[in-house]
């Protein structure tokens, strides 16, 4: 008999895997999955209602979306994880991961995987560490065993998790070592993976394909924002910045990339034409065969 999380996983996944074929769920970076990081569109969401931005994103070009903002008392925007699922089908998309906060691991963590599952997330990925509890390597060693925790319960639920960094991840401590290093060597391999933010890593004054050599197939996932070439610390279309993308996605192979997502936290410009100005640039750029 079917149970209740193989029943969950079952139906998220028919609500979303069926719609743009099987072959993109089961090899998902084949040119043909572009998304977009919900948190883009945060300012709008309020106004005009999740359904009414997730329909904007797919007449922009994207089939894939990444929520964020999860709670287990209003869930996803006031929306059910099954109406979300509703939502997503109307709009041939699919939603491969979700942001959910470390706080929902600790209070209940069973209930956020089961939504995302009902929504027909394959990863869970927690998003952010608030500066109290990321003051010293111990504390990173701390965090890291229970990103252990997590991904084993994420397993043993048949979904995957995965951490996004930004960049005090990079900040230098005693003997030259990072929080990021703590993670890579003391979490799991085989369980633990990442979703690595690009637009952060160049902040941080790191090249993203040295990481991808020093730890082939860890970084499933991909955050893809650009920076402003007048003021760095502003992000924008990705093509109008400084980052060199091409030789990033030319190594995507090489960094285990599954899914990439589109991200811009300020726009200088009507976010819907940000929006497809992005997408434009990467189907003519960067997914070229």
């Amino acid at each position: 008999m079917i149970n209740r999380r193989q029943f969950l996983m079952s139906a998220g996944l028919t609500a979303t895997g069926a719609i743009i074929g099987a072959d993109v769920m089961a090899n998902p970076h084949n040119k043909k999955t572009i998304g977009l990081q919900l948190y883009s569109l945060r300012e709008e969401i309020p106004t005009a209602g999740i359904e009414a931005v997730l329909k904007k994103i797919a007449a922009a070009g994207y089939n894939s979306v990444e929520f964020y903002g999860f709670n287990t008392k209003d869930a996803f925007f006031k929306k059910s994880a099954k109406e979300i699922a509703g939502i997503l089908k109307d709009n041939k998309m699919i939603s491969p991961s979700g942001h959910y906060d470390l706080k929902l691991f600790e209070k209940d963590g069973q209930q956020t995987i089961d939504a995302a599952l009902a929504v027909g997330n394959k990863y869970v990925v927690i998003p952010y560490l608030t500066a109290d509890i990321r003051k010293s390597l111990d504390d990173y060693k701390v965090i890291a065993e229970k990103l252990n925790k997590i991904a084993l319960l994420c397993k043993q639920n048949n979904i995957k998790m995965a951490y996004h960094n930004h960049d005090f991840e990079f900040t230098k401590f005693e003997g030259g070592v990072c929080g990021y290093d703590i993670f890579l060597k003391e979490t799991d391999n085989t369980l633990v993976n990442y979703e690595l933010d690009l637009y952060w890593v160049v902040t941080a004054g790191l090249n993203p394909v040295d990481l991808f050599e020093k730890y082939p197939g860890r970084f499933k996932m991909w955050h893809v924002k650009d920076k402003d070439k007048t003021n760095p610390k502003l992000q924008t279309e990705v093509g109008s910045g400084s980052i060199d993308f091409k030789p990033i996605f030319a190594k995507a192979k090489l960094s285990g990339m599954e899914y990439f997502y589109v991200e811009q936290e300020n726009f200088a410009m009507p976010s819907d034409e940000s929006i497809r100005k992005s997408i434009g640039f990467i189907k003519q750029n960067l997914l070229k065969k």
